[in-house]
Order: C-alpha cells, then sequence, then structure tokens
C-alpha cells in the first residue's frame, strides 16, 4: 500500500513539475518578482527618470508675489514631501510669451500672477499637458501661503496675529498603560505592512490548490484513465496520493516564491546600495521585536504553521471529493465556487480585522474551518484572542480533516467511475449514505 501510494504521489508531482510549462511558469515568476521589487531599476535604465526637473516660469504682474512664492514653494517642497534638492527649477520672466512657445515645445509649467480687487490675486497656469498631481498641490499651496501674506500686510496684521488665527486646536492623546500604547503602535505596522503580504500568499496558493487537485481528479475522469488507475489501486490510495501531491507541491511553489523574493531583494542592495529596502524591512522588524507581538508571533508561529498546512490539506480533500462526482471541466468549475467564496471570506476578513476589534462575531468566525488559518493570525496579533483559542481552532480543523476523510472518501468511491452528469448533489447524499 506504501509503495502503490508512494508511486502514485511520485507520478502526480512529476506531471507537475517535469514538465515544460512548470519551468516556463517559474521563469516568469522570478522575472516577476525580481522586476517588481526593482521596477524603478528597470524604468531608470530605459530612458525614465524619477528626478526630472521641472522648469516653472513665472509671470508676476503684482511686483509682489514671486519673491515670497518662490520661497514658500521650495520650503514646502522639501517639508511635506521630504524633497532634499528640488525637482523644480523655478524663473521669473517678464511676459507670457516670453515663454509660450519653449513650453509648448518642450514642456515646462508658467505660471501668470494677476492682481484681483476682491481676492488679492489670481492665477493662470499654462502647461503642455495636464500637470500632475505632485505639482499642482505644490503650486497650489505655495500660492495660496503668498496670498495669505500679502492679505496680512494689506490689512496691517502680523505674523503672530495670523498664527493665533489659524493655527488648529492642540489635542494631546495618551494612554495610562504606556506598554499598551507601544503594543498598539505595533499592530497597527504589522497589520497595515507586514500581514497583507503574508495573507496574499496563502490565499493564492489555496486557489492554486482547489485548482489543481480538482482539474487533475476531473482530468482523469473525462480521459477515461481513472478507470485503468482504479484497476491497479484503491480509491483511499488514489484520494490520498492527490491531496498529498497538491501539497507538497503548493509547499514547493512557497518556498521558491520565497527564494525569488530572496533573490530580488539582494539584486537591488547591488543596484541601489544607499536606498536599502533591506533597511525599511530591517526597521520595521526591529519595531516589531521591541513589543510584545514578537513575543506572541514567535510563540504561536509553529501553531499558524500548522493550522495553514492543516487547512491546506482541508481544501485539497474537499476538491478532491467535488470534483470526482463531476463529468466535465465546466462541472467543477462550477462546483469549485463555493470553495473560492469560503476562501474570499477568510481573506477579507482577514486583511479588515482591525476594522471589528472588540466584535464577537469575527471571534467566532476565527474559530470557523477553512477560514480560520487567516483569520486567526490576524486576532492573535490584535490581541482579541489568545493561544487557547488558536489550539481550539487547530483542533477544529483536525476534526474537519477527519470528517472529510471518513465520509469524503465515500463519495469518491462512488463519484469516480460514476459518469452520469445530472443529479450531483442527490448522488452526493446517497454516497454519504452508504
Amino acid at each position: 500500500m506504501k509503495n502503490k501510494l508512494r508511486f502514485l504521489v511520485g507520478v502526480s508531482l512529476k506531471r507537475k513539475i517535469a514538465t515544460k510549462w512548470f519551468f516556463i511558469v517559474q521563469g516568469l515568476l522570478f522575472v516577476l518578482v525580481i522586476g517588481l521589487l526593482n521596477l524603478d531599476v528597470i524604468v531608470d535604465s530605459f530612458g525614465g527618470d524619477f528626478k526630472k526637473t521641472t522648469s516653472i516660469y513665472v509671470v508676476d504682474e503684482t511686483e509682489k508675489v514671486y519673491d515670497i512664492f518662490e520661497e514658500a514653494f521650495l520650503l514646502n517642497e522639501k517639508t511635506i514631501y521630504g524633497e532634499e534638492e528640488s525637482n523644480y527649477q523655478i524663473t521669473k520672466i517678464s511676459t507670457v510669451e516670453e515663454k509660450k512657445e519653449l513650453v509648448g515645445k518642450e514642456g515646462g509649467i508658467i505660471v501668470h500672477i494677476l492682481p484681483s480687487s476682491d481676492k488679492v490675486i489670481e492665477v493662470e497656469l499654462l502647461s503642455k499637458e495636464t500637470i500632475d498631481t505632485y505639482a499642482y498641490n505644490l503650486l497650489n499651496s505655495s500660492l495660496n501661503n503668498a496670498k495669505v501674506v500679502i492679505a496680512m500686510e494689506e490689512l496691517g496684521l502680523t505674523t503672530e496675529d495670523y498664527t493665533k488665527i489659524m493655527s488648529d486646536v492642540s489635542i494631546t492623546t495618551s494612554l495610562v498603560n504606556e506598554q499598551e500604547k507601544t503594543e498598539e503602535e505595533g499592530m497597527e505596522m504589522v497589520m497595515s505592512t507586514v500581514f497583507p503580504i503574508f495573507i496574499l500568499p496563502v490565499f493564492m496558493l489555496t486557489l492554486f490548490l482547489v485548482q489543481m487537485v480538482g482539474a487533475e481528479v476531473n482530468d482523469e475522469k473525462t480521459t477515461k484513465a481513472m478507470e485503468i488507475i482504479i484497476s491497479n489501486v484503491s480509491p483511499k490510495i488514489h484520494f490520498f496520493a492527490k491531496v498529498i501531491a497538491g501539497n507538497l507541491f503548493v509547499i514547493t511553489q512557497a518556498l521558491l516564491l520565497l527564494l525569488y523574493g530572496g533573490i530580488g531583494l539582494f539584486i537591488r542592495k547591488l543596484l541601489r546600495p544607499a536606498e536599502s529596502i533591506l533597511g525599511e524591512i530591517g526597521s520595521i522588524l526591529g519595531s516589531m521585536m521591541g513589543s510584545s507581538i514578537s513575543t506572541k508571533l514567535l510563540s504561536s508561529l509553529p501553531l499558524i504553521i500548522v493550522l495553514m498546512l492543516l487547512t491546506f490539506v482541508a481544501y485539497a480533500l474537499l476538491a478532491g471529493v467535488l470534483a470526482s462526482m463531476t463529468t466535465t471541466t465546466e462541472d467543477y468549475q462550477q462546483v469549485q465556487m463555493p470553495i473560492i467564496i469560503l476562501s474570499l471570506l477568510g481573506y477579507y476578513l482577514g486583511t479588515m480585522a482591525g476594522m471589528f476589534k472588540g466584535s464577537i462575531l469575527i471571534k467566532i468566525c476565527s474559530f470557523l474551518p477553512f477560514i480560520s488559518s487567516i483569520l486567526s493570525p490576524s486576532l492573535l496579533v490584535l490581541g482579541q484572542i489568545g493561544m487557547v483559542e488558536l489550539i481550539i481552532s487547530i483542533g477544529i480543523m483536525i476534526i474537519t480533516d477527519y470528517l472529510l476523510v471518513k465520509y469524503g472518501l465515500r463519495i469518491y468511491k462512488v463519484g469516480i467511475l460514476n459518469y452520469s452528469s445530472s443529479g450531483l448533489w442527490k448522488k452526493m447524499a446517497k454516497a454519504l449514505k452508504k
């Protein structure tokens, strides 16, 4: 029995790995991951320039705005957007016609400032193309700053008067428990940066596993290869072989993706040593290590991995059972929709767990099979559940896997050699009764 199981697992893995399409897909994934991590380097190499200097020509008919505008513009660019070197060259000109033709050919922005009796100043912007949001916001804030300064001078107000009028009310928020404050900041950092990176691959691998296991079983039925296989091995061995092979392949794919990401980060470090994305990741991890979140994650990581593996097994079992009752690819596409909806529910609840803080319903959902592998770790980081609840989720997942093996195998034994395309759910119910 063990030899037959090992043989079927090997054959199934060979069908997935020892093909030219597997290597083509891995090559594409390798290039894609590295490309995404080094996108700005690639754009630069093809002539892209993120630091291109834009010319701004100012026509000041009020003779009072230019100096204030230039100072405010450069200050805003540095303080608001953190630019050390300006990406703009500001020049004062006499008339719009002086640079209008040049701007129409080579680009740039003409800022035409006009006096206004009721609005202090009015401004007309001329450019070859639509002004991007970054530049427009800088122009808008700087011109408004200049307008306020001129209006203050005309009204005889001092800088102190303006500061008192325009300053916001000072509101200070503090927590009695400073440790709780540190933990909340760490949780927000994890949920906004680290966790989405973790959840998405798990979700994608789950969908990939479901599609792969179901499609392979369905393919063997449609090609009538199932009859030959079942004449030599029992349905139980065949069923387990598909589940084991599918999970081994998904785990291998996850490890390959981690490898591609590591290579991509290493290449980025070589190409851009001054801009270290590794340093940013290190600072995030460093902040996490300074809080109790690190203790929670490290102590619960083995349990989270076990829960994920059990969930992968459950998805593979369910996909295999449903695929055994179908006779065409179209049938399986319809049958797998509930599985996809279930995984989507877990994905969205996991990413939005922070919005439901304190909700009893979200805690109950963390025990539900199939979605607990994503939702439970999210709630654990947020402090809404503890290790006990995580262990309970694992226990429920073990029971789910057991029930899927016990009752799913009954359906599988009947379904793999049943080629009738009608009464799908009736056939399942009948198989369960037997």
